[in-house]
């Protein structure tokens, strides 16, 4: 595991430029947000597959869906927090409705613009976007993984929703020691028996980092990269159920409608086990930056490792 290196949407935007030199049908639609995209490679390598939009997010989507029902391969890209919400209705109708071939990638996700404030906060995407019938939703967690995830939505057709943070993130993955991302397979990235816990995007760090604390202090906690938010990997969230007892989600999402809500519909119909879910409350949350809002709300590996451990205290009691 190394040090912040580099961002998912630079991973991202990479993967994509050497997928779409390879194929011509492969496009990518921009809405006046290429900087925050990291697309200006793209659009000056290859102009002919590049499409601007301007500050339409709306209109975006509906050209992306309609390359796509011309035979082209679309990646519709800008900031989560618009995709989510300002053309939302895209989204359902254009895209997942109409089954089109769009990838709707909403860069800098959560709270990564949380100097800008509540408005460009992308708390709820998750919730709105997996209640799509046919649409798939993916949240990688590194560049190594958002790489791989690129390459894969590239090849398989369908609609998808993908949720980029903006800052680099250290590696959880190794190019040294590949692991396949199959949509709806979680990865175990650390075993455990005294609880589980469940996390996604750049909440996996912190989740790594309290598992490995606790593991110090004899306590084994099995960690889930559960990128794939749709389709999930219910098999895996039931064995862990079944297995540890107790489980934890951890999300940069609202605690409302997230991951959270998705492990918590599995675990009530297969399994029944106590769950805790770790997310933004119901709240408008300050500004600040992400490193400011995750030590705010306790998303840092001490305080996570702080939860479970109360949380294991009271299950012994009973």
């Amino acid at each position: 595991m190394s040090a912040p290196g580099i961002s998912c949407r630079h991973a991202f935007s990479g993967a994509l430029l050497e997928l779409a030199r390879e194929d011509r049908n492969l496009y990518a639609v921009c809405s006046d947000s290429r900087g925050s995209v990291t697309l200006d490679a793209f659009a000056k390598a290859l102009p002919q597959q590049f499409v601007e939009a301007g500050i339409a997010e709306q209109d975006a989507v509906g050209m992306a869906a309609g390359l796509a029902k011309s035979g082209k391969r679309v990646f519709v890209c800008g900031p989560a927090c618009f995709y989510a919400a300002r053309s939302l209705d895209q989204v359902k109708v254009d895209v997942a409705y109409a089954g089109s071939d769009v990838k709707v990638i909403g860069i800098s996700g959560g709270v990564s613009y949380g100097a800008l404030g509540f408005t460009h906060h992308s708390l709820h995407d998750l919730a709105v976007m997996r209640a799509f019938p046919g649409l798939s939703v993916f949240l990688p967690c590194d560049n190594y993984q958002t790489a791989a995830l690129t390459r894969h939505l590239a090849t398989h057709a369908g609609p998808a929703y993908v949720r980029l943070g903006r800052g680099a993130v250290a590696d959880v993955y190794d190019a040294a020691h590949p692991v396949a991302f199959v949509p709806g397979q979680a990865v175990l990235l650390h075993e455990g028996t005294d609880c589980t816990l469940i996390a996604v995007g750049e909440m996996v760090q912190p989740a790594l980092g309290a598992a490995r604390l606790l593991e110090a202090e004899g306590i084994g906690v099995r960690v889930l990269d559960c990128w794939s938010i749709k389709p999930l990997d219910a098999a895996a969230i039931t064995r862990a159920a079944r297995e540890t007892g107790l489980l934890f989600t951890l999300e940069e999402h609202s605690v409302l409608g997230g991951l959270g809500a998705a492990v918590a519909e599995v675990v009530v119909q297969t399994c029944p086990v106590p769950m805790r879910i770790l997310g933004f409350p119901d709240e408008f949350a300050p500004a600040g930056s992400s490193a400011e809002l995750f030590q705010h709300y306790g998303f840092t590996p001490a305080k996570v490792a702080d939860r479970i451990r109360e949380a294991l205290a009271a299950r012994a009691k009973r």
